[in-house]
């Protein structure tokens, strides 16, 4: 030990002077271990609660103060709270329409209040809403967690709410509500609940609704859509700390506007779908919709592949732009128009596409130049008319020299329309020779 000592003090500047300081400084790092070694073997700390009390008595106040009951589990207790909302709705509909929506199925509607935005191990879900149809009522069972020690009973819980045939009906739930409860769920080292599909209502509010609302948040989409508009209601951006102010100071009234924001969130889920389905889903009813709406349901058919559908609803918004105006939207009727022309030509309904193209020719405007300029296509191609291909090509690029003269051209156009006349000239000479 002392030529230990007396090596490692002859390398360490200072211990030469002061024998023992290395010594005591060994003793110190001995003692350390020995201390880590205890600590290692000591129990696991007690569950951390508010106002010193013990788990269960915590979650039966907060229960108490939500209005709801305790359901203990292996993991913990969680706090139940159930309400059931008027809500008369068909949901037959949504079979009729382009989205992954089977009716056989149970469906499971679904929202989470979080710790977070984030997607990191530190947030977590501590209320998970539930939302089922009971005849004419819609039932909305909120799952609260009153401590982070009680998530694996939360997880649980939630696990016995979703059946293995569910469809999952959320709001931005694929990218952010079910990825979280699934990292939740994994984090626990337990399989996340197994579900048949997932019905994410964001992606299809923008498609139908967007056109019309300021932007795609759910309440403005139930505001525009079913007429609904909060009172009240608790901005989502403080919804985390008060999670957190109920754990500091075990006051339970603290979340009843957070139950009360989630229950309304996942009700909404239930009101949008039954929209869809008696207002969009139905010929109809699909008359008293906003035209844009209806046209907005031709694109998703037409990108399904349902053309005749698509040429349905198309036909049905432009009928009523026409006998009615239509609320501000930021859709263009002609380019509708123009889209139901393309898509009749695509499907081998030539006459009526046409048709559709000589409407919007006569309407003028930038749609006309490329009205004209289908016209020309199909007189030249398919009519085997180069005369009416060539009198169409003329009128288009009347258009065209008038909107370059206002300083407005149509530079596309102008390439197109030299090509397709300087084609059509020689035609015409080669006639002429022969």
């Amino acid at each position: 030990m002392t030529h230990e000592l007396a090596r490692v003090s002859s390398s360490v500047p200072g211990m030469d002077r002061d024998p023992t300081l290395l010594a005591r400084r060994l003793e110190r790092l001995r003692a350390l271990d020995r201390r880590l070694v205890t600590a290692a073997e000591l129990p696991p700390p007690a569950r951390r609660t508010a106002a010193g009390a013990d788990p269960g008595a915590r979650a039966a106040h907060l229960a108490a103060g939500l209005g709801g009951t305790v359901e203990e589990g292996s993991g913990g207790p969680v706090v139940v709270v159930e309400r059931a909302t008027p809500l008369p709705m068909t949901l037959d509909g949504l079979a009729r329409l382009p989205y992954p929506v089977d009716m056989e199925r149970p469906l499971v509607y679904l929202d989470t209040e979080t710790t977070g935005l984030g997607s990191a191990a530190g947030t977590l879900a501590f209320l998970v809403g539930i939302g089922r149809w009971d005849g004419a009522s819609f039932c909305v069972r909120q799952l609260v967690l009153p401590d982070h020690a009680d998530e694996p009973a939360l997880l649980a819980a939630l696990e016995a709410e979703i059946p293995a045939d569910a469809c999952l009906v959320t709001y931005n739930g694929r990218a952010f509500d079910w990825p979280l409860l699934v990292a939740r769920y994994r984090l626990h080292r337990r399989p996340p609940p197994v579900t048949a599909g997932h019905l994410d209502l964001l992606p299809i509010a923008r498609q139908l609704w967007r056109h019309r609302l300021p932007d795609a948040r759910l309440a403005s989409v139930e505001a525009g859509v079913a007429g609904v508009r909060r009172h009240g209601d608790l901005p989502g951006a403080l919804i985390p700390e008060r999670y957190f102010a109920w754990l500091r100071t075990g006051r339970a009234a603290l979340l009843a506007d957070v139950l009360a924001h989630n229950r309304e969130d996942v009700v909404s889920l239930g009101r949008l779908l039954g929209e869809m389905s008696e207002r969009l889903a139905d010929p109809e009813r699909r008359r008293s919709a906003h035209p844009g709406d209806v046209a907005s349901l031709a694109r998703v058919f037409r990108r399904d592949g349902r053309q005749d559908e698509a040429l349905a609803c198309y036909a049905e918004a432009l009928a009523a732009w026409d006998e009615r105006e239509p609320a501000p939207t930021r859709l263009d009727r002609d380019t509708l128009a123009a889209e139901a022309a393309r898509l009749l030509s695509r499907t081998g309904r030539h006459a009526e596409a046409e048709a559709a193209w000589r409407a919007l020719a006569d309407r003028g405007g930038s749609t006309a130049v490329w009205a004209c300029i289908a016209l020309a296509k199909h007189r030249e191609h398919r009519a085997r008319d180069s005369a009416g291909a060539m009198e169409a090509a003329l009128r288009a690029l009347r258009i065209v020299e008038r909107r370059r003269a206002v300083g407005i051209p149509l530079r596309a156009a102008e390439r197109d329309l030299a090509r397709r006349l300087a084609r059509l000239h020689r035609r015409a000479r080669a006639r002429r020779l022969t």
